[in-house]
């Protein structure tokens, strides 16, 4: 369920076109590669990325990149959800605008803003050279060479021979609702309306995934314009999997258990469940500790990879983790 952490895709994506391997920085001229074909291709090229992913997921997805419509994903932190958008940039080698939601975002942060420093500097330079003509000059300054674009702007903009780019909308939640109004006219139409100079269109609709941790609740209006997911806690098999990628240097038996535990406190009543990206840290911890299986003591003073929060640490530690350490070994 949870994608690479920055991991560059594997060469061969398993029955898709082969590419070249994506860099971190590798610049966005890279090869491209067409969308999958079918919810098998979608499942191999996550895989490729090694994103252990549900069926489920890869056909909502799939579905996403064939029609062209927006895919909103929503979960609990740490599930993966952000990461599939960076693992679908990185598998069909495209770029990755990425816009991270936060109360108080405008449009001059998401979309466009104007330069005004430089439409000062032009008007003075204009007026020294003696235009008088307002007219002309606001149709000067009010030019696209004046714009500054922001994210969304950006993934709408012409791309000419390059593949449209992917647009992760990063925790949408954490905006204010009057910019999920403004989002629907890039989602319905993909386009932007600059008052001053008109429409910004698309030429290639962008891949564009959108996230929630579900603080609050989305407008439905955002929502019928997206294919929805719901991403879930993994089972313990596909955790398991997920640890085989994510910390190939524990030891199995170390990973079985760890698996267990995470299973177990899942069930618990806490404040903050720990997502699949704390199972995977604390996995990599305990390697880094040298350890290959779990103990009452370790368990204890680790408790902060896994839990975030004081009074979920109070509930947990001591007996509960002796208690919680012991299922796990006797269920793996």
């Amino acid at each position: 369920m949870l994608a690479s952490q920055q991991a560059p895709c594997r060469n061969s994506l398993r029955g898709l076109a082969p590419g070249r391997q994506i860099a971190e920085n590798a610049p966005w001229f890279r090869m491209t590669r067409p969308v999958p074909a079918s919810i098998d291709e979608t499942q191999q090229l996550l895989a490729a990325c090694d994103y252990v992913a549900e069926r489920s997921l890869a056909t909502s997805l799939f579905l996403s990149l064939v029609m062209q419509r927006p895919l909103f994903l929503e979960g609990e932190a740490g599930v993966g959800k952000t990461e599939i958008a960076k693992v679908v940039a990185q598998g069909l080698g495209r770029e990755l605008i990425r816009l991270q939601c936060y109360e108080g975002l405008d449009i001059a942060q998401a979309a466009y803003e104007w330069n005004y420093s430089r439409q000062m500097i032009e008007i003075r330079l204009a007026e020294a050279a003696g235009e008088r003509n307002k007219d002309k000059l606001g149709a000067d300054i009010y030019s696209e060479r004046f714009l500054v674009k922001r994210p969304l702007a950006r993934a709408l903009e012409a791309q000419g021979t390059n593949a449209a780019p992917v647009l992760l909308i990063d925790e949408l939640d954490r905006s204010d609702e009057p910019f999920e109004a403004y989002l629907l006219e890039v989602l319905s139409d993909w386009q932007i309306t600059i008052p001053e100079i008109g429409t910004l269109r698309a030429a290639k609709p962008p891949v564009v995934i959108i996230t929630s941790n579900r603080t609050r609740e989305i407008h439905d209006a955002v929502k019928r314009r997206c294919f929805y997911h719901w991403v879930d806690y993994p089972d313990a098999a596909r955790e398991l999997e997920i640890l085989r990628h994510k910390a190939p240097r524990a030891a199995q038996s170390l990973s079985r258990e760890v698996v267990a535990f995470v299973q177990q406190l899942r069930k618990t009543e806490l404040f903050k469940l720990p997502g699949v990206a704390e199972t995977i840290d604390w996995a990599n911890c305990l390697v880094a500790l040298d350890r290959v299986t779990l103990d009452p003591e370790t368990v204890n003073n680790t408790l902060g990879v896994l839990l975030k929060y004081r009074d979920d640490l109070e509930r947990v530690a001591g007996d509960e983790a002796v208690r919680l350490t012991a299922e796990a070994k006797a269920a793996a």
